[in-house]
């Protein structure tokens, strides 16, 4: 019996840990979809395009450096300024 209970608290003491990782890796799946939707929409191509946007090169590093809440806002800002639609966050 108490093995089986240790094993169950075990198991229960980790739970949290796997819902962040989880949440993690959907917030850094967002940041890509929402990217993906910037880039897909507003490239800019040719001469005297204005250079690289800067706020979406950030957004993206943000979301490399696991600042997921930062770049997402900052991607949901420029998508809403250009009037690109986005799906909701689910």
């Amino acid at each position: 019996m108490k093995p089986l209970l240790l094993a169950a608290l075990a198991v229960l003491a980790f739970l949290p840990a796997a819902r962040a990782q989880q949440t993690n890796e959907q917030l850094a799946a967002r940041c890509a979809e929402l990217g993906a939707i910037y880039d897909r929409y507003n490239t800019r191509r040719g001469e005297g395009s204005g250079g690289p946007d800067m706020i979406r090169l950030g957004a993206g590093i943000d979301c490399q450096k696991g600042k997921y809440q930062q770049g997402i806002k900052a991607l949901e800002d420029l998508l809403q300024r250009n009037r690109i639609s986005y799906p909701p966050a689910s």
